[in-house]
């Protein structure tokens, strides 16, 4: 498999001054320094960006705007909803398994901020299927806080396992420097409506969701004979995509088959199981996500996703810390960029280099990353080659 050996990540947040383009080629810029490479080495580029946000579409060539020499490389858009970041990645990793390319940058790219509160909700529906999913009231929080409803159904209030979800996210994103908002909320504030902290859809309130950012994030790739001779090197032991219906009424959506099914491929190509990864970096775009994502990836049986947060099992001194980032609730959620930053704080954490995020030597890293309500679903399987 391939392996990253470099990577670059800007600040996530509301970035007035920053326009796709600059984000785009800023981390193009920093992440082909950081792999000690030059820009005539690349030999492809896979930008992800989900779009719509932006009157200006298009984006692959902005990459280009990083170094003149870029120009007339072989530069591609890809998308798959909020997996958009992790789509590219495995782009880039078809490139280099097919031998066409050496070097492949991927950038992952979103400028949400620009649109209104409105136009966001509506534009995130197109990550459902409007034909019966898109008159939800909520918007695509609110095609979550269906799920949330089906859930609670099944298997009683959960409100309390979000809360604590949300706490363990915002306390651990504190010590990422990359993170939108690095505070500590507590169980107690997140558990209580308040003014600050109401109803957003069902029973979602506002501290169950992540945030609209804005941000970039890119990585090199390259085959693992290559990664050998650089100063660091991130392999993939497996990346699996599994893609699902899209329509939420042709499958029962509090299973999340298909996140089930990708940690299933990805264990079986990696020859690991849920008991070998010393930690997950899991898809909370709703607290409600990563509960059900617990049982998905094995961690508890269904239904009984509240027991791990409850224990502490997923927290940073857990038995299997999930999301040590602060995860998408914390960072932010900039469509495009998620995954790959995903990837990033992943590698962070192999290499020693995460700083007040940094677990006790980490040696495999699970990644899960997921498009629209577990349609599309993607896990990497990483470890650290040197």
């Amino acid at each position: 498999m391939a392996a990253i050996i470099g990577w670059a990540h800007s600040q996530f947040g509301k970035l007035e001054e920053d326009e796709l383009e600059t984000l785009i080629a800023r981390v193009a810029r920093d992440a082909v320094a950081d792999a000690g490479i030059e820009f005539t080495d690349v030999d492809a580029i896979y930008v992800g960006n989900f779009g719509g946000f932006e009157k200006q579409s298009f984006p692959a060539s902005f990459a280009l705007d990083a170094d003149d020499a870029l120009r007339f490389t072989p530069a591609t858009r890809i998308e798959n909803a909020c997996a958009t970041g992790s789509a590219a990645i495995h782009q880039g990793l078809n490139e280099i398994a097919a031998g066409k390319s050496r070097f492949v940058l991927v950038i992952g790219a979103e400028k949400m901020t620009c649109a209104s509160g409105a136009d966001i909700g509506d534009i995130l529906l197109n990550a459902s299927y409007r034909k019966e999913e898109g008159d939800i009231p909520g918007g695509f929080a609110g095609a979550f806080g269906r799920i949330a409803d089906l859930y609670f159904q099944r298997y009683g209030d959960q409100s309390a396992a979000m809360a604590r979800i949300a706490a363990k996210n915002h306390a651990n994103g504190v010590e990422n420097p990359y993170a939108q908002l690095r505070k500590d909320l507590g169980f107690e504030f997140c558990n209580t409506i308040s003014d600050k902290n109401p109803y957003v859809a069902g029973p979602i309130r506002r501290t169950d969701c992540s945030l609209v950012s804005d941000g970039a994030a890119a990585i090199v790739l390259t085959d693992s004979e290559t990664a050998m001779e650089r100063d660091k090197a991130v392999s993939f032991r497996a990346a699996a995509h599994v893609q699902d219906f899209l329509p939420m009424s042709r499958r029962d959506i509090v299973q999340f088959e298909g996140c089930e099914q990708a940690w299933k491929k990805a264990h079986e190509a990696a020859g690991t199981s849920l008991d070998d990864l010393s930690f997950v970096e899991t898809h909370d775009c709703f607290t409600i996500a990563e509960l059900i994502e617990y049982e998905a990836m094995g961690l508890t049986p269904k239904g009984q996703g509240a027991r791990a947060i409850a224990e502490g099992w997923t927290a940073k001194d857990g038995k299997l810390p999930v999301n040590p980032s602060g995860g998408l609730k914390s960072k932010g959620h900039p469509i495009g960029a998620t995954g790959v930053s995903m990837h990033i704080m992943a590698s962070m954490q192999l290499m020693g280099d995460a700083g007040g995020m940094q677990l006790k030597d980490p040696e495999l890293a699970g990644i899960f990353n997921m498009g629209g309500a577990a349609v599309a679903n993607y896990v990497s399987v990483l470890e650290r080659l040197r």
